[in-house]
């Protein structure tokens, strides 16, 4: 066996062992949440020991963030086995997201908990939440524009706002939903709000205007 062919091995195999520890790490913070969560726990569950955990992500917060992108690597993997093109249906995606948070109250929390931490200076999720946020905008933007074009709509000054908002209204509907999650049906909230906001840009209702005064 060559130098070579020994280092793509040896990178396969930590690839592989990364891939199930963070399968892993899903899971145990996935039910138990961040707080509860150890790392001993991951390592039970892949064969490993807590140092073993640590020597491929270096801490527990790298481990938590890594996660995140997992999830959105994953549930993107999961869009296009469905076959759900972008566009339009880029709505139901949103939708079909809330429906599998809610099975993975966990994630909801590192999610939640980690996007509020990254608004301060220098912390390390921050770029990560930049990103994303810029990503979905864009997203959901160009998705708004081809619903607008097929529907003949041509005032497109809203767009920007709708895009944001609904972004805005998923992430605060699963805060609500992780504090009293009795209350709060969080597909079904998403759902409604997703196409109030859809409805809105379509068909939109007049200014209130109060804040004019």
């Amino acid at each position: 066996m060559t130098k070579e062919s020994t280092r793509i091995r040896r990178e396969e195999e930590r690839a592989r062992k990364r891939t199930e520890i963070l399968k892993a790490a899903v899971e145990t913070f996935g039910t138990k949440g961040s707080a509860n969560g150890t790392l001993a726990d991951i390592a039970q569950q892949v064969g490993m020991t807590h140092a073993g955990v640590l020597h491929h992500f270096g801490s527990k917060e790298n481990l938590l963030l890594e996660v995140l992108e997992y999830r959105d690597r994953t549930d993107v993997e999961g869009l296009a086995e469905k076959h759900i093109p972008g566009g339009p249906d880029l709505f139901l995606h949103l939708v079909r997201t809330a429906f599998l948070n809610a099975q993975r109250p966990g994630i909801v929390q590192v999610f939640t908990v980690l996007s509020a931490e990254s608004v301060t200076e220098d912390h390390p999720a921050r770029r990560y939440f930049v990103e994303r946020y810029a990503m979905l905008r864009r997203d959901v933007h160009g998705a708004f524009r081809e619903l607008c074009a097929q529907e003949g709509v041509t005032d497109l000054a809203a767009i920007d706002m709708a895009a944001a908002s609904i972004l805005a209204v998923m992430d605060g509907l699963q805060l609500q939903w992780l504090l009293d999650p009795k209350v709060i049906d969080l597909p079904a909230a998403s759902e409604f709000a997703i196409r109030s906001i859809v409805n809105g840009v379509l068909s939109p209702a007049p200014e209130l205007g109060a804040y004019k005064r």
